[in-house]
């Protein structure tokens, strides 16, 4: 079980468990604000865009090259953007710290 903690826009840290499933299905499940995953999980919407904390990288991966064309529409994309629709729950992201890009 891995546990994750979402930063929101607002400074409010959630912290919650999951096993299975993407992150953005995680936050969204428990109500994050900020993550509103419109597409539905298919990479093609950017509602999901979090910045993943510059320890967690290597734990995280990189992104797809889909998924690097879709954060290019993002205003405030940087090196630690990701669509945590993209990335799946695994014990490989226990204790990774994601902040909701605003």
């Amino acid at each position: 079980m891995a546990k994750i903690t979402f930063i929101t826009s607002s400074n409010e840290k959630i912290t919650v468990a999951a096993t299975e499933g993407s992150v953005m299905e995680l936050a969204v499940n428990n109500n994050v604000q900020g993550i509103d995953g419109d597409c539905g999980g298919v990479c093609s919407c950017a509602t999901c865009h979090v910045f993943v904390a510059p320890e967690d990288v290597d734990k995280v991966g990189v992104a797809s090259e889909i998924e690097t064309d879709m954060l290019e529409l993002a205003d405030d994309a940087n090196e630690y953007s990701r669509l945590c629709c993209q990335i799946p729950v695994t014990d490989a992201i226990d204790n990774v710290v994601f902040t909701v890009a605003k």
